[in-house]
């Protein structure tokens, strides 16, 4: 299966696993809850999605790379117990806490989460010493004589025998104890995530020319040569910053990333011909409903590659307006949340006191989950940008005496924030509306449905189309003929890239 049905299934027995009886029992006792096993290819997102899982469900989340781990820091350091059995003084050896089982106590501690998951990656390429302990690990959810404690969902990954020469085969007695998820690689998935994330364009418009340079490993004379789909996240991100920065990015670059030659250099030559194709067409002008003749013509005129490109362009020009819609709701909803906790403290001094109170109130929650593992980066964000406006406004009504007129003046605050955020909407609304009018004027229908169905398949965007609207996609996309219709093209696409 494909990434994303994997955390799917991943979070249905997670949420199996905690369900409890009216007695407050897991209604799977925990030693009988089977860990998880996630097999499949390096670099796919096994790792990635156990932070999606912990945020949605609302648990904790501790992360441990068996690779990274000696006998002694799993199962704890030998010790001398004096014990004395039938009147008969004995000297039996102990053990430490494990410094995994540890951890978890810590985290349980430090932040108040009592549930989570204990995901320990590369499980099936530990070292001689420790593959006894793994095993009895996998079977009984101990270390030495330490228990994962009640609530914390054992979750593992590891690769197949062909991409680790250290993997370690399990046999059937410890298979029939765990509940084996085997994943593949697949574009489409991914995109949906890169999408989200906001992966680079460029990689994300290549990537739909070239799939199969997606994912790939392969042994040459040379040796091993891959790509994976980490390597293309990781590629982006620093694309964005070199970007930034206005540091060239070049083949050495990209060669650091995409460790093999052929696709490394296919991707640099066309990053360097998307980026004149930006400079050409001029997005911003199209955007603004000012796309003169000689850029309707040359589109019209173009070979597909450069068409897929320009939509690529338009995508993500479009993209970004609706992602920086949605971070300002989510901040918005952080300064509303702390204005809720506002109005609802008891009386206890000023208001701006009370304010601060609060805000550190929502600040810490967050500190919590961030320690958990279970904050997004998104999520973070936006507290960290409500925080710096509600400071802002606490010492705006530092002379306030009345809650009320204080939680007046606050709601007028984000009230001006609301109306900026639905004019910014409206502009990205008209911007898109102008997008597709362009695209209309100048595609056939096969990019028109492309546009279209990339549009949809974006989970910002989507998320903006259903709150703000755009008439014009809402005419192009009525049905899910269109959408249906723009599958059917890519997988045709996709067929003639594998032929050739």
């Amino acid at each position: 299966m494909n990434i994303k049905d994997a955390k799917e299934q991943i979070k249905n027995t997670i949420t199996a696993y905690l369900t409890k009886d009216e007695l407050g029992r897991y209604c799977i006792p925990p030693e009988k809850q089977r860990p998880i096993f996630l097999m499949g290819a390096p670099g796919i997102g096994k790792t990635a999605i156990m932070k999606q899982i912990a945020e949605e469900i609302g648990v904790g989340l501790l992360s441990y790379s068996m690779t990274h781990h000696t006998r002694q820091s799993v199962l704890g350091l030998p010790f001398i117990e004096h014990k004395t059995y039938g009147g008969k003084e004995y000297n039996i050896s102990e053990y430490t806490m494990s410094e995994i089982i540890a951890s978890v106590y810590d985290l349980m501690e430090g932040t108040g989460v009592k549930e989570g998951i204990l995901f320990i990656d590369e499980i099936n390429c530990v070292s001689e010493t420790l593959a006894p302990v793994m095993l009895q690990f996998l079977q009984y959810k101990v270390f030495g004589k330490h228990k994962v404690p009640d609530g914390w969902i054992v979750v593992t990954a590891g690769n197949p025998a062909e991409y680790n020469d250290s993997v370690r085969e399990f046999d059937v007695a410890t298979w029939d104890r765990l509940k084996r998820i085997d994943v593949e690689p697949d574009f489409e998935v991914w995109k949906e995530f890169a999408y989200k994330t906001g992966v680079h364009p460029a990689i994300t418009t290549y990537l739909g020319i070239k799939r199969n340079n997606f994912y790939n490993i392969s042994t040459t004379v040379d040796g091993k040569t891959f790509v994976t789909a980490r390597g293309w996240d990781d590629l982006g991100k620093m694309i964005d910053l070199y970007e930034i920065n206005n540091i060239k990015v070049d083949y050495r670059l990209i060669a650091q990333y995409l460790q093999d030659k052929g696709i490394a250099a296919d991707f640099a030559n066309y990053y360097e011909l998307y980026n004149a194709y930006k400079k050409d067409y001029r997005i911003q002008d199209i955007l603004e409903g000012k796309a003169g003749d000689d850029l309707c013509e040359r589109a019209k005129s173009g070979k597909f590659d450069e068409k897929y490109s320009l939509i690529g362009l338009l995508l993500e020009a479009n993209a970004s307006g609706m992602r920086e819609v949605i971070g300002e709701e989510k901040i918005l909803g952080a300064q509303a949340e702390v204005l809720r906790t506002f109005m609802f403290m008891p009386i206890s001094g000023e208001p701006s006191k009370m304010l601060s109170e609060a805000l550190g109130e929502m600040e810490q929650k967050a500190a919590n989950l961030k320690a958990s593992g279970a904050l997004s980066s998104d999520r973070e964000w936006a507290i960290l940008k409500a925080a710096a406006n509600l400071r802002k406004i606490a010492s705006q009504i530092e002379n306030k005496s009345d809650r009320k007129e204080a939680a007046k003046q606050i709601k007028s605050g984000i009230d001006e924030e609301v109306a900026k955020l639905k004019k910014r909407a409206s502009t990205v609304s008209k911007a898109l509306s102008n997008a597709i009018n362009f695209c209309d004027k100048v595609f056939s229908e096969q990019e028109l449905s492309i546009f279209i169905v990339e549009l949809t398949a974006n989970a910002n965007c989507a998320e903006f189309l259903g709150k703000y609207g755009c008439p014009e996609y809402f005419a192009h996309n009525k049905s899910l003929l269109i959408y249906e219709r723009g599958l059917d093209i890519i997988a045709q696409l996709e067929q003639l890239y594998d032929d050739d």
